[in-house]
């Protein structure tokens, strides 16, 4: 029953995915403080009401589902959830000003920022179980990889801490210096598409352009492929349960939007 646990979760999350793109935001616009405010509440409550779920499956083993490795009960589990979920939710202010940063070095419109940052969060919650997955593996396996773990967030602190705050030099970002030596990338935007096909310069053959929306898509989730080699790693410090550490993530995450 522990699948049908995780297929509920994940039900519910493609849920509020559906719900916020379809029916809430049916088109590109510009939220006002106010909006963003109460949005920003609403993730939060429903993050911390999901807290109640954790305690049903951890203290009373609603549907038989099994606790991981050091959860002695459901309080226990909830503190390891909402920990979890502050310890994210504070590590993606950096992520945000990044994406600011990404947003106004390719003069993206705040209309059209709500397209980026939707499909930047589904990739990051993709990568996420990929590489919470993996984590989770090696720790069961080799224990003393935590350590490891520890030394790497130590070493990242460090080296933020040293940083000096020059100005931010995306010519220089090998990505985009990659994006554009192997693909086309229109010096304008086509509304909300990440594609568009237009002539060839140099053949005349209609073929497909990435507009600055994809561009600024493929950043930002290059962005949070960065930041997430430090978040996993600092989770596994919180709970070694990979359900606590996946849903307080994914939580997280989901209200970055409204955060930004």
């Amino acid at each position: 029953m522990v699948e049908f646990v995780w297929f509920g979760f994940l039900a519910l999350f493609f849920g509020l995915l559906i719900l916020d793109l379809s029916i809430l935001h049916r088109e590109s616009a510009t939220l006002s403080v106010r909006q963003a405010l109460f949005w920003t509440a609403v993730w939060v409550s429903v993050a911390m009401s999901y807290a109640g779920v954790i305690y049903g499956l951890y203290e009373h083993r609603w549907l038989g589902f099994e606790p991981g490795p050091g959860v002695a009960g459901g309080t226990d589990a909830v503190v390891q959830y909402v920990t979890g979920y502050l310890l994210e939710w504070s590590l993606s202010v950096d992520n945000i000003f990044v994406i600011a940063l990404i947003f106004a070095y390719l003069r993206i419109p705040t209309q059209y920022q709500y397209r980026v940052l939707f499909w930047g969060i589904l990739g990051a919650i993709l990568m996420r179980a990929l590489m919470i997955g993996l984590g989770a593996a090696l720790v069961t396996q080799f224990s003393w990889i935590l350590y490891l773990f520890g030394a790497f967030l130590v070493f990242t602190g460090v080296k933020m801490f040293a940083a000096t705050d020059e100005k931010s030099d995306f010519d220089s970002n090998p990505v985009l210096k990659y994006l554009r030596r192997h693909f086309r990338i229109t010096s304008e935007l086509h509304g909300h598409d990440f594609t568009v096909r237009k002539k060839d310069p140099a053949s005349g053959k209609l073929v497909t352009w990435l507009t600055p929306l994809a561009v600024a898509l493929i950043l930002v989730e290059c962005v949070d492929l960065i930041f997430a080699v430090d978040s996993v790693p600092a989770i596994f410090a919180v709970t070694l349960d990979p359900f606590i550490v996946y849903t307080s993530n994914i939580f997280a995450i989901l209200g970055l939007r409204s955060l930004y």
